[in-house]
C-alpha cells in the first residue's frame, strides 16, 4: 500500500517519516519531491573495480549549472535528509527529470525501513543536459510494512551508508564479501 498526502503529513507529525528540511508545496498526491543538492562526484578511474574503494573526485554545481554528459556516472545527493521508522521508502525520478533524458538511480530505488540520510543518486544521462543545484530530481514514495522490523537499517552492524552526510556516497561494494 502506498501512502496518501495525508497520510505522510500524518507519518510526519508522529516522525515515522522526518524529512528536513521540509516544505509542505513539495507533498504530492502519494509522493513527496526531493531536490538535487549542490554536490557531485565522479569516479576517478576509467576502470571501476568492484573488490576495491573507488576514489572520486567531489565537485560543487555552479550557479549557473553544470553540464552533464553521457558516458559517465555522476554521484548526487537529495538536499533532504530523510528519516523512516514504519515504512520502505522508494525514490523514483519525475516524470519532467526523465523527459530530460536523466535517469537519477541505476538500481537504489528502494531504501530500507530505518534509513536515516540524504539519498545518493546514481546519475546518468542519454544526452547532454544541464541541471542546477536545487532542481526538483526525484520524488519518494513511501510503502507500508506488513509485520514488525526486527533490525532497522540503522541498527544493522553490516549497513555500509549509515554516516549521514549532504554528499554523495561511493559505492561500498568492497566492503561485502565475495
Amino acid at each position: 500500500m502506498i501512502l496518501s498526502d495525508t497520510s505522510i503529513l500524518s507519518a510526519i507529525e508522529e516522525r515515522d517519516i522526518v524529512i528536513e528540511p521540509y516544505d509542505r508545496s513539495c507533498l504530492g498526491t502519494n509522493s513527496y519531491d526531493v531536490h538535487l543538492s549542490p554536490f557531485l562526484a565522479c569516479y576517478v578511474d576509467e576502470v571501476i573495480d568492484a573488490k576495491k574503494h573507488n576514489q572520486v573526485d567531489r565537485f560543487d554545481i555552479p550557479e549557473e549549472g553544470i553540464v552533464l554528459r553521457p558516458g559517465r556516472t555522476y554521484l548526487g545527493a537529495t538536499v533532504e535528509y530523510t528519516e523512516t521508522r514504519r515504512y520502505v521508502p522508494f525514490l523514483e525520478g519525475k516524470s519532467s527529470v526523465g523527459r530530460l533524458g536523466i535517469d537519477i538511480h541505476a538500481t537504489a530505488g528502494k531504501g530500507d525501513v530505518g534509513f536515516c540520510n540524504h539519498w545518493t543518486l546514481e546519475i546518468s544521462v542519454s544526452q547532454p543536459v544541464c541541471v542546477y543545484a536545487g532542481m526538483p530530481i526525484g520524488q519518494l514514495i513511501y510503502f507500508l510494512v506488513e509485520g514488525e522490523v526486527d533490525v532497522d537499517y540503522s541498527s544493522k552492524a553490516s549497513a555500509k551508508y549509515n554516516q549521514r552526510t549532504p554528499e554523495p556516497v561511493e559505492s561500498m561494494m568492497w566492503k561485502n564479501k565475495f
